[in-house]
């Protein structure tokens, strides 16, 4: 069997996030459905990670086993004539067999929006916040993310994960100009809806509802009860992972 990794990038506004789901449209799924029929075999597909509902990805990686030696310049051309719209195939290359696209990731960048004065032509992509944040303030809490390594306060609850822990490697708040912003942070792994909560949270702090201590008494905490709301999906982007 030969092992290829595919490069692609996606709008996750219709889609019920990455993973194959029983009750709604998936990344995967579909994915999975366009190399069954062009490679004429049943082709199972496994991700980076899981973008939930809504989520999209500026670049996801993919791997799938086959017998055939694949034209990868020809299957990206046809995969890309076959998929919808929503999704773009950047490349496919040829890798090892013990590579694998989540387990030899080392790190997964996100990037979340936010836009602070009405704006019809963001409101798709970037989330609308219409009062005050002291960005400055929120900074200093992304650098607090760092000093930690259990981010057990800002996973889904009731997620069947063996571990909370990661490692943040990098995590702050980038202007764009004067009413556009993002949030971009790095780490090796992420738990299931971590960033939303982690930008829910840091906007806590950006509003002054919650000090610097009290975000540091959140991470302790371990309880997602504790931490901000989960920020809607449509704003956050997959932006990178590396290997």
């Amino acid at each position: 069997m030969k092992r290829y990794f595919i490069y692609l990038s996606y709008d996750g506004t219709n889609y019920h996030g990455w993973q194959i789901q029983p009750n709604g449209m998936s990344v995967q799924e579909e994915l999975e459905h366009a190399l069954t029929v062009l490679l004429r075999e049943t082709i199972g597909v496994t991700g980076a990670g899981r973008t939930d509902a809504g989520v999209h990805a500026r670049m996801m990686v993919a791997h799938f086993d086959t017998a055939q030696e694949v034209d990868t310049q020809q299957l990206t051309y046809k995969l890309n004539k076959f998929l919808r719209q929503s999704i773009a195939i950047q490349k496919i290359i040829p890798v090892a067999t013990d590579m694998h696209a989540r387990f030899s990731a080392t790190a997964r960048t996100y990037r979340y929006f936010i836009h602070t004065r009405k704006d019809p032509f963001e409101n798709a992509y970037s989330c609308l916040l219409l009062y005050p944040l002291d960005f400055s303030l929120m900074n200093e809490a992304a650098k607090i993310l760092m000093e930690y390594d259990d981010f057990g306060a800002f996973c889904k609850s009731h997620t069947d994960v063996k571990t909370t822990l990661c490692q943040i490697s990098h995590a702050e708040w980038v202007q764009i100009d004067d009413h556009r912003w993002y949030f971009e942070i790095t780490a090796n792994r992420f738990l299931r809806n971590m960033v939303r909560a982690v930008v829910g949270t840091l906007i806590e702090v950006g509003r002054h509802r919650i000090t610097l201590d009290g975000f540091r008494k959140v991470i302790e905490s371990g309880q997602r009860t504790s931490a901000g709301e989960s920020m809607p999906g449509h704003a956050l982007f997959l932006e990178d992972i590396r290997y």
